[in-house]
């Protein structure tokens, strides 16, 4: 075993679940947190009002992500937008091919990756590039982060079938795990390991240290979205209509629920609040499972298709969909407390921060709404 990978190993083995030095408030990953549970500590307007909107030339499919009053985005011509709290344009850096994935605002960096396979590292203050990284396919899912002893690691898939461990600060190769076909979503970080779906139907748990399986559960056919992590335990939806709650330490599947008559896709990744798992669908709805039992609390039909997760901000439920309608409702009933027609579709999710919200919409344009 060479310096390099000892090193490693040692560092790892003080990983702080959690411990990412960003301000719990900061919405830096796209749904908030490394183990991506899709809650803000921000309360949200009832009644928002559009404070500005950006035009960034070209449709906008990344969901945005937002720190230290700045909010990134990047477009399909390749474009990684940042936009200070006030609208107006800091930097954009050109990366030469369309993003859908999110970006990572981390310790003064923004790492995104592009549809040929390329992984940027750039200064969050200057727009300039630090490092890249280059796969084998496209990379559809936002990196991840987590810390050891003050060093930090970044984490993503790609569709050459590799989850990818490089240092943060180099760009360096640290392990790679292969699994049987596309890595479309973004790896969950949570106590030790990497959780994450694939479009080979298993959620895969790796260990952080060796790049090594500790747990292999098949679940579907095909997993488009991420999974959201809490008490050791893993929420998933599928291409087949199936959304599944996986015990990890076990290494089964403790409740999954499906429609006894409709079988569209969850694309959506699931929020998990409390009692309470929501997840929206192809099939128009947003849906509330109880989330140890798996029964279904309440469902909101919004007119049309969902790909955008939901984000949960205290006893509020934003949502959006394919027709640009944004919804807030009631964590307890799925009632309608606020809702507001953007026009255009909606495939990402919103960031919170500072009774404020971002979206990113299909027409272009990133969205400030709040007080």
């Amino acid at each position: 075993m060479d310096l390099k990978k000892i090193l490693f190993l040692i560092l790892v083995a003080f990983v702080m679940p959690g411990a990412n030095g960003q301000q719990k408030s900061d919405w830096y990953i796209f749904r908030g947190d490394p183990a991506l549970k899709g809650c803000s500590e921000y309360r949200i307007p009832v009644k928002p009002k559009l404070l500005w909107s950006f035009n960034a030339g070209d449709e906008l499919r990344t969901p945005p992500v937002s720190s230290d009053h700045f909010v990134v985005a990047g477009s399909m011509n390749g474009t990684l937008f940042c936009v200070g709290y006030d609208g107006n344009l800091v930097w954009k850096f050109e990366t030469g091919n369309g993003i859908e994935a999110p970006a990572l605002i981390y310790r003064g960096k923004v790492y995104a990756g592009n549809l040929d396979g390329t992984m940027y590292c750039i200064d969050a203050k200057t727009g300039s590039k630090k490092w890249s990284f280059q796969a084998d396919n496209q990379i559809s899912g936002s990196p991840n982060i987590w810390e050891s002893n003050g060093k930090a690691f970044l984490l993503f898939g790609s569709y050459d079938y590799y989850l990818y461990c490089l240092d943060a600060a180099t760009g360096d190769t640290v392990w790679r795990y292969e699994t049987n076909n596309f890595i479309n979503g973004a790896a969950a970080v949570y106590n030790g390991t990497a959780i994450f779906g694939g479009c080979d139907g298993y959620l895969h748990v790796v260990d952080l240290a060796t790049g090594k399986p500790r747990e292999k559960v098949d679940v579907a056919t095909y997993v488009a979205s991420s999974a959201a992590v809490d008490k050791n335990k893993a929420f998933v939806g599928d291409y087949d209509g199936r959304f599944s709650c996986v015990d990890i330490e076990k290494g089964s599947v403790e409740w999954a629920w499906e429609d006894e008559v409709v079988h569209l896709p969850f694309m959506a990744s699931p929020s998990v609040a409390s009692d309470h798992v929501i997840i929206g669908n192809e099939d128009k709805n947003i849906y509330c499972f109880d989330r140890l039992s798996g029964r279904l609390e309440w469902k909101f039909n919004t007119g049309s298709r969902v790909y955008a997760s939901v984000v949960v901000s205290g006893n509020n439920v934003l949502s959006a969909n394919m027709r640009g309608d944004l919804h807030i409702l009631n964590i307890r009933d799925g009632s309608v407390l606020w809702t507001y027609d953007i026009g255009s579709a909606v495939t990402g999710n919103p960031a919170i921060s500072e009774r404020r919200f971002f979206v990113a919409a299909s027409d272009g344009y990133l969205y400030c709404f709040g007080e």
